[in-house]
């Protein structure tokens, strides 16, 4: 697998402020990458960095295969957080501008513009003024602008965060296509679509990158096994959950323990979640339990521990 993009020691200072400090990673042709954290760590000042839309303050950015004296801008697509287009124009008309913007000649531009439209399911509105679009639409005509060029690379800033559930299943539907045809980066903090689209992921926080890898190699590294219970509302069961998590938390060795930031707000639904080193040992002794009490139970679930989970203790380490 080839190096599309390096980042070595890349960092972005504001005054005083360093919002990205020390960024060093590898992005691989033909890969989609998250960029995950939480508001404020840098995804989109580092995202812009490599646009070309913010000048680092420090570090380089390699992008392999470009011919010397190539401007790699030239080969990036990039639709940021919130697009914003002429609202005179109509569809096609923008997406044959961008086109014509990135070097394409007017009858390359207008047969690029017609395809894409139809392929990001804006050919009945093209012929539409952009000022009436939903946000939805947008999104996809800012994906339509961002792929006019054939871009190596695609960088998306947020691509789904301001959408309603229905834009943002179209949205994510087409960057499953995308993926199979173009390398692409983009941020979110919205850990299941990751989960969902992408090979790797990359975790900052405080500018800094926390955590980077495949998403299935840090998936067998770092998941383990969990308990879900959820026990009837009654005041039997309810009382005896309080009690077994109050007697599982100060237990300092054992197998199983209780995530403490789930346990306060999930008790409150009858709902509890264990992290466990024994799954089997854990699920006798907590059978065992449930039938001495004789406690109503709603569900009882063995799982693993998501890239949510990772994520939190990731971000609040």
């Amino acid at each position: 697998m080839n190096s599309l993009l390096e980042l070595k020691g890349l960092t972005k200072s504001f005054g005083g402020f360093n919002a990205v400090s020390d960024i060093n990673l590898t992005i691989q042709e033909g890969r989609c990458v998250a960029l995950l954290g939480p508001n404020g760590a840098g995804k989109t000042t580092t995202i812009r960095m490599i646009a070309g839309l913010l000048k680092p303050s420090a570090g380089q950015m390699v992008f392999h295969g470009e011919s010397k004296g190539s401007d790699p801008r030239e080969r990036i697509g990039y639709l940021p957080q919130a697009p914003s287009f002429y609202p005179w124009m109509t569809g096609f008309e923008y997406v044959v501008y961008a086109g014509r913007l990135c070097g394409l000649t007017a009858a390359a531009s207008r047969a690029k513009a017609k395809e894409l439209l139809e392929r990001v399911g804006l050919s009945g509105a093209a012929a539409r003024r952009t000022g009436s679009y939903s946000g939805g639409m947008k999104q996809r005509l800012g994906l339509a602008q961002a792929l006019i060029h054939q871009p190596r690379l695609l960088l998306m800033d947020e691509p789904v965060s301001a959408l309603d559930p229905i834009g943002r299943r179209e949205v994510l539907e087409l960057l499953g296509e995308l993926k199979r045809e173009t390398t692409v980066l983009f941020s979110t903090h919205v850990l299941h679509d990751a989960e969902e689209l992408c090979d790797d992921v990359i975790i900052i926080r405080s500018g800094q990158i926390a955590l980077q890898g495949a998403i299935e190699q840090i998936r067998n590294d770092h998941r383990k096994p969990t308990i879900e219970l959820q026990v009837e509302p009654d005041e039997h069961s309810r009382r005896w959950l309080t009690s077994y998590m109050e007697q599982i938390r100060s237990e300092s060795s054992g197998d199983v323990h209780a995530a403490a930031h789930e346990h306060e707000i999930q008790l409150k639904t009858g709902i509890v979640r264990f992290t466990v080193s024994d799954v089997e040992a854990a699920r006798q002794a907590l059978l065992e339990e449930l039938l001495r009490e004789q406690v109503k139970v709603r569900r009882l679930e063995i799982g693993y521990t998501s890239l949510e989970d990772l994520f939190i203790q990731v971000v609040t380490a």
